[in-house]
Formats: C-alpha cells, structure tokens, sequence
C-alpha cells in the first residue's frame, strides 16, 4: 500500500499534468483562431480573382487578343493532381476523405497519365507506398504557410502546362467550412454560376450552403458559385433584398406613383388612410434561378 507521502506526490504530479495540458490547449485554441481569421479574411479576395480569371477565360474564347498559352484547351491525357493533405494525423476523416477521393478520381481517369504534386505528408506516404507518380513532394509548409512557397508551387505548374508537358491540372483540397466540419473540393477551371430570371428588388445574395458566395445586382444578373465539391449535393440559395414600400402619393395629392417629395407632406391627410388605400412595392423571385456552367 502507497504511502501517505507518495499519494500526495502523485497527486501534486497530475495537477502538474493538468497545467500544462491546459497551457497546451490554450495556445493551441489560439492558433487555430489565428488560422480560420486568415482563410475567412482571404476568401473574399480569392473568390473575386478567381471569378476574374474565369470572365477572362471565357472572353478569349471569342476574342483573340486575350488568346493565352495558360487559357489553351488541349484533350486530358496527362493530367497533374495537386493533393494538399496534412502533415499528420489524428485528424479525424480530414486526410483519409481527401485520399480516397483521389483514388476514385484516378479510376474515373484510368488510361490516362496522372502525377501527383503533394503537399503534405500524409498524401504524399499513401501514394509513395502504391507506386503513385510524384512529380513532386513538399512537407512542412502548413506549418507556415507563405505567398513565396505557394508561389513557387504554382510557378511550376504553370510552366509544365505552358512547355506542353501537362494538359490539364486539378486541384485536391479540403475547403473550410468550420472547425468541425470541411468539404473535400476538387478544382479545375470549369465553374458554375446562378442566372437569375425574373426578380424584382434591389440586390440578390446568392449563398451555397448558407455561406454568402455572390451579389446580384444588375445584368446580366448572374453570380459565380464557388468551384463544386467532386461529389455531394450543395444547396444553393437566393435572397432577394427589397423594400416594402408604401406609395403615399395618392394620400399627399402627388400624381407619380411613388413619388413622394418633401412638400407633399404638407397634404398628408389627418387621419391615416383605410389599408386598401395604399399601394405597396413587392420583391422576391417571380421566376425559379437556374445553374448554368462557365466555359
């Protein structure tokens, strides 16, 4: 039977454990703080260059000052996978749902040359072991993340696809959602986008799975969509803002309907006017919205 003197050693020693577990938590709450405040800062702006860059593409389509090396179409027969996993893991399903969709995507492309471009360690093992391609391998970098790195990646894709030595690139990653939850989302340059029929308001809001994607606001009223996951549902939404206005001129002896200056009030009636007097401004969908695909 333990002694008096070592029971209390024990216990000075778990709470000594608990202090620094807890210290340990707090600095890691801290940067995963940091972290989501940079990608939700970031996403706007990539968003809008990423819609940019797919307007310019479809432009040189019919406009050949635009034509481009980097905008050439050529048919899919070696194909470069960027698979960006995590260094380690314990991660839940974050790493194993990323893996087993590139699996599936090198089925759906059997016969066709893939290489891997692997950004993590846990990507980079699985594919190592089974004989994948690697072109190339970069560890550590999500430690701290940097433009320089990242730059340096796309440079080098950029000129394999420019040298004629790929014909198409794809993009593996797992895009954020919440600290709980992230959506496996492969990326190539094709998107998709709302075009709205009949509406009336003042803005549209589109959202994909309750998050804000784009404004609608004048013609040819269509918003792009953030590029889709490579396999799910998504649900797309449309919020129309407006105003539901009363129309007082009829009650202010001004003949426009809806105008209303500020001399007319001279004229507004003592008592307020029965309901069915008054005109009023809807808004809202008159017509369902439609996805369509950019080329």
């Amino acid at each position: 039977m333990p002694s008096l003197i070592d029971i209390r050693r024990r216990i000075r020693s778990v709470k000594s454990t608990q202090q620094i577990t807890r210290a340990m938590k707090l600095v890691s709450a801290a940067k995963l703080r940091r972290a989501q405040d940079r990608v939700l800062a970031a996403r706007p702006y990539a968003g809008v260059l990423a819609g940019l860059l797919a307007d310019v593409a479809r432009s040189a389509k019919t406009d050949e000052r635009l034509a481009h090396r980097l905008l050439a179409e050529r048919p899919e027969e070696r194909i470069q996978l960027i698979l960006i996993t995590a260094d380690r893991g314990l991660a839940g399903a974050f790493n194993s749902n990323l893996i087993k969709t590139a699996q599936r995507f090198l089925e759906e492309h059997q016969g066709r040359s893939i290489e891997f471009e692997t950004i993590g360690r846990k990507g980079r093992d699985f594919f190592r072991k089974r004989g994948g391609r690697i072109s190339g391998e970069h560890v550590g970098m999500t430690e701290k993340v940097t433009y320089a790195y990242a730059a340096g990646i796309a440079a080098k894709v950029i000129e394999r696809f420019a040298g004629g030595e790929i014909d198409a690139v794809y993009l593996l990653y797992n895009e954020f959602k919440s600290v709980m939850q992230q959506k496996v989302t492969l990326e190539k340059g094709k998107r998709y986008a709302v075009r709205l029929g009949g509406w009336e308001g003042s803005v549209a809001e589109v959202r994909k799975d309750s998050q804000a994607v784009g404004i609608v606001g004048w013609p040819p009223y269509e918003a792009d969509l953030a590029p889709p996951e490579v396999s799910g549902e998504a649900l797309v939404e449309v919020v129309v803002y407006g105003s539901l206005k009363n129309l007082l001129g009829p009650h202010h002896n001004v003949r426009q309907r809806g105008l209303v200056t500020p001399w007319s009030f001279k004229f507004a009636p003592e008592a307020q006017p029965p309901l069915e007097q008054y005109d009023t401004l809807g808004y809202g969908l008159t017509e369902p919205f439609t996805i369509i695909e950019r080329q």
